[in-house]
């Protein structure tokens, strides 16, 4: 079970749907005061921990799941705004296992809880390779390959790539590959999409012809052998 403590509903919302859709259990909480009864009586696997919280903030929360010998050794990802460097120093400084900067993408967010996960229990961690025609992709390793070479990513084009990947046959149009991607509310527009999409296709090289256009929609990506 995965906790995520975030008073902005539509955030909190949108970690939980990722969450849920990647095979997590999620719950979550609007802050400190719903938080702590279920943390207590039952201590999830990790805390996804907003820093700006009403009431109590998430630094406070922090301190007291640290000094708590039953929620002392709980993973915990600190969700941060932008130019919060302070908070973040602070938080790790406190035991925080890593931190999120606000506005995150889904598969960003999903590859740090997983990061996390594994470093806590690390005899769990179970290695999920994708495959599509001769593009291979490691989420654990982050590494690719492509008709047997080794292909250096950004961190973009890796979790869009991942996202083609997982939604193989499926069309996914431009803005629902910037919400997932770069973020709930990124501002920019969907030609970064298209930019990303075209460094991409040259990286991998002819296994990059997998990646197909829509037009007036957006991507599709699909196996040869359909």
């Amino acid at each position: 079970m995965i906790y995520c403590v975030e008073d902005d509903s539509s955030i909190r919302e949108l970690v939980l749907y990722a969450l849920q859709n990647r095979g997590f259990e999620a719950k979550g909480f609007a802050d400190s005061s719903e938080l702590y009864p279920e943390l207590l009586h039952n201590p999830p696997e990790l805390v996804l921990l907003d820093i700006m919280l009403p009431g109590e903030d998430g630094i406070a929360i922090l301190k007291k799941m640290k000094q708590n010998a039953q929620t002392r050794k709980v993973p915990v990802i600190m969700l941060t705004a932008k130019g919060s460097e302070y908070d973040r120093v602070l938080g790790l400084d406190l035991g925080a296992d890593d931190y999120i900067t606000k506005p995150f993408g889904v598969i960003e967010m999903i590859s740090r809880v997983k990061a996390v996960l594994r470093r806590c229990a690390p005899e769990g961690a179970v290695s999920r390779t994708l495959t599509l025609g001769e593009i291979t992709l490691d989420p654990e390793r982050h590494r690719v390959g492509a008709a047997g070479r080794e292909i250096t990513l950004t961190f973009k084009e890796f979790s869009l790539l991942q996202f083609l990947m997982e939604n193989s046959g499926r069309v996914l149009t431009r803005d629902r590959i910037l919400e997932t991607v770069w973020g709930y509310d990124f501002e920019g527009e969907t030609r970064t999409v298209d930019m990303h999409i075209k460094t991409l296709r040259q990286k991998l090289g002819e296994a990059g012809a997998l990646i197909e256009t829509v037009r007036g929609v957006g991507y599709r990506m699909e196996g040869p052998e359909k």
